[in-house]
């Protein structure tokens, strides 16, 4: 009784606000409320600032530390965005003549793009985006980053991040002198692929130097044996479509369901100290042939720099592919020569970023096809090194009790792929939002929220009478029935 008036009270509402609307909206607008709740291949962050890359360096906007941007690049396109960056030189981070560190003014940048193509979109083995740094007199900062990325010999279309750095503290590093910077974000496309364009989410994560820099080596002894593959029960947890949607897991067996052309998102926090194993199962289906390549498993750090990634083809039967052999969390990792290695450089947020290739359709189906992560998290939390001054954002450096709350429970990181975001039934959130859509005056959405709420308060009126007058098995009160709301 209770969930068929719920039912009704939405019904009743939609009918008024879409007789409404059927006067006052635009042609053509009508059904854009109910596309707008189809879940996109990738939900960018809520508070997203939008932002257009600019064609030259003078006219760059400058980016701020702990802020997400959104913006578009066309095919082959180049845009510039500003930074202003700090003195980051050796001399920085050593004590002044009166003892007092001047560390705190010394920083290492690290920004972010990511590329998503529309679903569909034509790509090619050489398609992607490359991230870079450079300083007002053009010349480009180096150390050592990886600043490109492809789609590869799966040539679907997915989210790709590319990133670019500049370094704090000693060593032969460009690019540490104070003063304006400039991000270069250019895309790259080979003959025969899309010219739709690509939509961006850019990200700056500023982190200050340590009070004392001890060590400029990278380790060079660490268990690097694959350790035995983790077995228990599988649980699930569903996978968010974004960095800032991407839903927590600790170690253990997780299961999931993921569809061709689909990209899932998950983190795990990892302290200091700590490794991180993880494989991707893709279980049996139906179909014939055989597909190269075809799912892809990508591990990004808290800066969402890529640490690794490994793929493995399909046919049909169950198949696994798993992340190589990672050195614990630890500063110096930074000073390793090789990508994987030194990007295990902080503690914090990492992201498994699994993807299916678009291809699989044609093979075996749609899906939903059955995934299965197996993360383990090696070691014990060591103490964080000594930094400076505080990160921005802050906390992004560091494995809190939230995090570990966080990972238990499968809570999505904040901004992402979470609720509607109103306390509202689901029905009266989806009216609301054809009122946006519609865009109709205010007048006109004052007349439609009375005529709404007087509906709502007569039918729950009527209908809380009704409830009191059911009786309970038994004796001679009633029940009232509540509404509850699956999260």
């Amino acid at each position: 009784m209770g969930r068929r008036t719920g039912w009704w009270r939405g019904r009743t509402v939609l009918a008024g606000a879409a007789a409404l609307l059927s006067v006052v909206a635009p042609a053509g607008q009508a059904t854009t409320a109910t596309a707008a709740d189809t879940p996109p291949p990738y939900r960018f962050a809520a508070d997203a600032e939008r932002i257009e890359g600019a064609t030259n360096t003078a006219d760059a906007v400058r980016l701020t530390p702990g802020t997400y941007y959104r913006s578009t690049i066309r095919d082959n396109g180049k845009l510039y965005y500003g930074l202003r960056l700090d003195d980051a030189s050796t001399e920085s981070s050593t004590s002044s003549a009166s003892g007092v560190s001047d560390a705190s003014h010394a920083s290492s940048a690290y920004v972010s793009a990511t590329a998503v193509p529309k679903p569909g979109t034509k790509v090619t083995y050489s398609d992607g985006i490359k991230v870079s740094l450079q300083d007002s007199d053009g010349h480009r900062c180096f150390s050592g980053d990886a600043g490109i990325a492809r789609f590869g010999p799966t040539e679907s279309p997915r989210p790709l991040t590319a990133w670019a750095s500049r370094r704090a503290g000693p060593g032969a590093y460009t690019c540490k002198g104070a003063g304006t910077y400039t991000v270069l974000v250019e895309r790259t496309s080979g003959p025969g692929s899309s010219l739709d364009d690509w939509e961006l989410e850019l990200q700056y994560v500023s982190e200050p130097a340590l009070e004392e820099v001890t060590s400029t080596a990278a380790p060079r002894v660490w268990d690097s044996a694959s350790p035995q593959a983790l077995d228990g029960l599988a649980r699930t947890r569903e996978g968010g479509t974004s960095f800032s949607g991407a839903r927590s897991l600790e170690q253990g067996v997780w299961k999931d369901g993921i569809r061709a052309g689909q990209t899932l998102f998950y983190r795990v926090p990892v302290d200091w100290g700590q490794q991180l194993d993880a494989t991707a199962e893709l279980g049996p289906a139906d179909g014939d042939g055989y597909l190269g390549n075809a799912l892809v498993m990508a591990l990004h750090n808290p800066v969402r720099a890529l640490v690794d990634d490994a793929d493995v083809g399909y046919d049909g039967s169950r198949k696994r592919t798993g992340l190589e052999p990672l050195p614990p969390v630890a500063y110096e990792n930074r000073f390793a020569v090789d990508d994987q290695a030194g990007g295990m450089r902080f503690a914090g947020w990492y992201y498994l970023v699994v993807h299916l290739a678009e291809e699989m359709s044609d093979k075996f189906g749609d899906g939903p096809f059955e995934l299965t992560l197996r993360v383990r998290v090696r070691g014990t939390a060591g103490e964080a090194p000594a930094y400076s001054g505080a990160a921005v954002p802050r906390d992004v450096f560091e494995v809190t009790a939230k995090d570990k709350d966080a990972a238990a429970s499968g809570s999505a990181a904040t901004g992402g792929d979470g609720g509607d975001g109103g306390g509202g039934s689901s029905s009266e959130n989806i009216a609301m939002k054809a009122v946006a859509v519609g865009g109709i005056g205010t007048g006109s959405v004052l007349v439609l929220g009375l005529v709404m709420w007087t509906v709502v308060a007569r039918r729950r009126a009527g209908a809380d009478a009704r409830e009191r007058a059911v009786p309970v098995a038994g004796g001679g009160a009633s029940r009232t029935y509540g509404r509850s709301r699956a999260r």
